[in-house]
């Protein structure tokens, strides 16, 4: 129903309960929604936003928890937008909404009770497909997304007592993907870690990493680290703690890449 009133004109804005719960309209969404530009010739657009839910974090069963930006990031005609923080939750929200083209926006759940932020009254927005470097730095790169942000955030202040500078990006937008952004960081400070808590097999920092290492492997001074989480179905609330990226596992990354 969502992509016939974005067909007829209208710019819908659709929701899951849960981002796992995509699953039974992935047919509609690949066979139509993404596809309906390219097969029209332009004709037809889908302004069409899909908000929805995601990421574990607050203990409940692994349908609600999941982390599949990857799957949708690889759907053509479709973009992937992750807010981290309310200010981008809004401006991204309102981008997405004026996009003529489908809009998926997931919601990290562990943020909805998490982050405070002052958030201005009026319209406004925030460009999609544009990355945000949260904090300079000369060290190391740390690229993340959604409620990682928290975790890199806490190791960087955590290092900085030892003297370590660390630059973080937040990508905000998985599809499209801002590599020029990313490329430059990495170029300056010549180490990266990245860190999702989505499986690390052909998760979103694969393709990441590909992409360095195509655009910025002489300014490499180490390998790229991955912090992420499993290729196991995502776990029951008493084992969560184990699966999803801690700031611990984020500060041994960057402590390995710094020590190559």
């Amino acid at each position: 129903m969502a992509i016939g009133m974005a067909i007829a004109g209208l710019r819908p804005v659709a929701e899951m309960q849960f981002m796992a719960f995509l699953y039974p309209a992935f047919d509609q969404m690949t066979n139509h929604l993404g596809r309906m530009r390219n097969r029209s010739r332009g004709r037809f657009t889908c302004p069409l936003v899909i908000r929805a839910p995601y990421g574990g974090g607050i203990h409940p069963p692994e349908h609600h928890s999941e982390s599949g930006e990857a799957i949708l990031a690889h759907t053509p005609g479709i973009k992937v937008v992750i807010p981290a923080t309310p200010y981008d939750a809004k401006g991204l929200l309102i981008s997405a909404i004026r996009d003529p083209d489908p809009v998926i926006f997931l919601e990290p759940e562990r943020l909805y009770r998490a982050v405070r932020q002052e958030v201005p009254d009026g319209l406004y927005t925030v460009p999609i497909g544009q990355a945000h470097v949260i904090q300079e730095g000369t060290d190391v790169t740390v690229i993340a997304w959604g409620s990682m942000l928290r975790e890199i955030t806490q190791a960087a202040e955590l290092l900085r007592s030892e003297g370590v500078s660390v630059e973080i990006v937040d990508v905000r937008t998985i599809s499209p993907l801002d590599v020029p952004t990313i490329i430059t960081s990495v170029a300056k400070t010549g180490r990266a870690v990245v860190v999702h808590e989505a499986p690390r097999t052909c998760g979103p920092g694969a393709e990441i990493v590909a992409q360095i290492n195509e655009k910025a492997l002489l300014s490499l001074q180490a390998p790229v680290e991955r912090v992420t989480g499993f290729d196991t179905v995502f776990p029951l609330p008493q084992l969560e703690k184990y699966y999803l990226p801690t700031t611990a596992r984020v500060v041994e990354a960057i402590r390995r890449v710094l020590a190559f």
